[in-house]
């Protein structure tokens, strides 16, 4: 099995929960010997703004224009990473809150893979085509606050906004998902839920493991 890792936090483990959640999740997997486990660093790979320089980009090729260097590494870039997302049967995105939606560079990748034909498609009287139904999906998320409660869970668009993309509309099944929240808000609690955040992970990776075994 596939395995890509999406990591879209470059703070380091001792100050960001997102992060600590991916060095779980990927000691919890190593050396398991069923699984094909590969990151994709969302801060450390070069990844262009989505815009006109891809489109610009496109024209070129079909005109057979010379490419500007941004415009070749876009066009790079979004290969890359819609070959990442091909290759993988499971995806774990660990990504944070902030400021109540997704970090910028986790947001490129998904306009790089957020493609009509190959995410998902239309049929002949207009509707939409989930495309990667036969993957699956988990998400390891880390918010500072409480946005889990009824009158905060609307103001959240970063676990929202992945479920609607991934399972909406690329047709994913989430099979697992762990939110560790409230860890600023409350911090005389926040080892207690850190910990049992970081527990779940842990869950996660070794019933993935079990599962392939």
């Amino acid at each position: 099995m596939n395995v890509l890792v999406v990591k879209a936090n470059n703070r380091p483990a001792s100050e960001a929960i997102s992060s600590k959640m991916y060095e779980t999740f990927m000691e919890a997997v190593k050396g398991a010997e069923n699984l094909n486990v590969t990151t994709y660093d969302v801060f450390a790979e070069d990844t262009p703004y989505f815009g006109q320089d891809l489109f610009n980009a496109f024209g070129k090729l079909q005109s057979g224009a010379e490419l500007t260097d941004v415009e070749s590494r876009i066009l790079a870039a979004k290969q890359k990473a819609m070959d990442a997302l091909t290759a993988a049967d499971v995806v774990v995105f660990a990504f944070p809150l902030w400021n109540l939606t997704i970090p910028a560079k986790l947001q490129t990748f998904i306009d790089y893979v957020y493609a009509a034909g190959f995410a998902f498609k239309y049929d002949a009287e207009g509707n939409m085509i989930q495309l990667m139904k036969d993957k699956k999906a988990i998400f390891l998320n880390a918010r500072g606050g409480f946005y889990s409660a009824p009158e905060a869970a609307p103001m959240e668009m970063a676990v929202n906004y992945m479920r609607n993309v991934f399972g909406g509309v690329f047709g994913m099944e989430i099979i697992g998902e762990v939110i560790i929240e409230g860890h600023n808000a409350q911090r005389d609690k926040a080892d207690q839920f850190i910990q049992e955040g970081l527990r779940q992970v842990s869950e996660i990776a070794n019933k993935l493991v079990l599962q392939q075994a």
